[in-house]
């Protein structure tokens, strides 16, 4: 599979909580890091635990997903019933068919009012 496909496939199973079948597309040794957070997660079996043990009620709305050679990006809206929603922003990395590493920006969906000097250019979506 293409780096596009195994990103499109990650975010599939993940939706549909197929754990086993989510950890077939990630290097055993596979990286995530959340710079916003300062955090790094490492290995394919923590990314699966730390998953599957998010509180349910969240879903995975794939918004798109942009690939060139082994680099995908993908832009997930996360919707939960008591948090968020959230949007992620991810930058994946594949390597002998599988995802190796990947840098996320998780922000939540809120609407600021701009400033009255600024609002001027601006219409709330």
């Amino acid at each position: 599979m293409s780096a596009g496909q195994l990103v499109s496939e990650l975010w599939r199973r993940i939706q549909a909580r197929d754990w086993d079948a989510v950890g077939e597309v990630l290097a055993e040794d596979f990286v995530l890091e959340w710079p916003n957070s300062l955090i790094r997660l490492r290995g394919r079996t923590d990314f699966v635990e730390f998953n599957r043990t998010y509180p349910e009620g969240w879903q995975i709305e794939v918004l798109r997903i942009v690939a060139d050679g082994n680099t995908a990006v993908s832009e997930v809206r996360v919707p939960h019933p008591t948090v968020g929603p959230y949007y992620a922003l991810s930058f994946f990395e594949a390597e002998n068919g599988v995802l190796a590493r990947a840098r996320e920006y998780w922000v939540e969906e809120q609407f600021e009012e701009p400033s009255p000097a600024r609002s001027r250019w601006f219409e709330r979506m």
